[in-house]
């Protein structure tokens, strides 16, 4: 063989080489975990400065993947939790390519923690929220807004003022009615205890013996274990929010405990304005809860485009301990609402 003709045969012996071997597109996992546009990457942390009537502030977010028609910004429950008891959502939600933020509130754990508790109030927090949403690039193509016990009544007030923006909405574990939920706690899930317990409890309360260790010993194992999360063991992130709960964010606004309602919500109510929400909107309720699942379950139909997930097996924490009923629930409804399928309550 001469050279010109060597030559030409290892070419075309490359050339198909070339031609056979895989071609190197972009997979959907990679596209999801793809880092951001920021010269210096800081693994999704992003903290947004907010404006109030008491000065500046910052706040504490963290992205995790990248979808850019369904982004899901999570408020936690409190008030004065912290994102980390939603961590199981990185189990679920990285393997449908669902974008999740975790969001920890002004006064909340990563947050920075004012004083002043002229801040602490459901309008000054909806326009953190409105914020937060304008800073990360939220809108309506991709926006939904999953607000979980306190999260949840943050999440209602936000829609109603804001819903122009929102693709999707999911009221988890929240009433829409405080004096409701507190009427629950009395006269339902009180008189599954025993009277000496919520004696003892009601006393500490009259005395405003909060912190006095024995009336956490009588609502854990009385009420918290039976109705907030109900593993033996209490999984770590749980763990880590209550740990890190602010207490006079917390007080103010719930009262005490999760016994019941006694602060500044105590009389919150909206369930007259459900009917003006018009996006698609997922209400979660669980047999097991502190919340009234049948109430919850009446919301769903109120509003205009609502649907209802029940978790036969969950408590509050619905998502720790009746994980597999609401995981595939929030994930059908994501992905429905993303295909424009119509949401039905049920």
């Amino acid at each position: 063989m001469n050279p010109f003709a060597r030559i030409a045969a290892v070419l075309t012996l490359a050339t198909l080489l070339v031609s056979c071997s895989p071609r190197q597109e972009s997979s959907p996992l990679k596209d999801y975990f793809k880092a951001g546009d920021d010269v210096v990457q800081s693994g999704g942390i992003k903290m947004i400065p907010i404006q109030t009537p008491k000065g500046s502030f910052h706040v504490w977010t963290k992205r995790f993947g990248n979808n850019p028609r369904i982004k899901v910004l999570l408020l936690h429950g409190g008030p004065g939790a912290t994102h980390e008891y939603f961590e199981c959502f990185e189990s679920f939600l990285p393997h449908e390519q669902i974008e999740f933020i975790y969001y920890d509130q002004l006064g909340s754990a990563y947050s920075d923690q004012p004083k002043d508790r002229d801040l602490w109030t459901t309008e000054r927090f909806v326009e953190e929220v409105e914020q937060v949403r304008q800073a990360l690039g939220l809108n309506k193509d991709n926006f939904y807004l999953l607000g979980h016990s306190w999260g949840g009544i943050l999440a209602m007030e936000y829609a109603l003022k804001y819903q122009q923006h929102l693709k999707g909405l999911i009221i988890s574990n929240m009433m829409a009615s405080a004096p409701e939920y507190d009427a629950y706690a009395n006269n339902v899930l009180a008189k599954q205890m025993d009277p000496a317990v919520v004696n003892q409890i009601r006393d500490f309360e009259a005395k405003k013996d909060y912190d006095n260790p024995k009336y956490m010993e009588l609502l854990i194992p009385n009420y918290y274990a039976q109705h907030i999360c109900r593993l033996k063991d209490w999984p770590d992130p749980v763990n880590r929010a209550f740990a890190k709960l602010n207490k006079d964010v917390y007080v103010l606004l719930q009262g005490p405990s999760e016994f019941g309602l006694s602060g500044r919500l105590e009389q919150w109510d909206r369930k007259a304005d459900l009917k003006t929400i018009t996006v698609p909107t997922l209400v979660v309720g669980a047999k097991y809860d502190t919340m009234d699942p049948e109430h919850m379950k009446m919301m769903s139909t109120q509003f205009q485009n609502g649907s209802y997930l029940y978790c036969p097996n969950g408590s509050h924490m619905d998502m720790w301990d009746d994980q597999q009923v609401y995981m595939a629930g929030l994930i059908n409804f994501l992905k429905g609402v993303d295909t424009g399928k119509k949401p039905s309550a049920h």
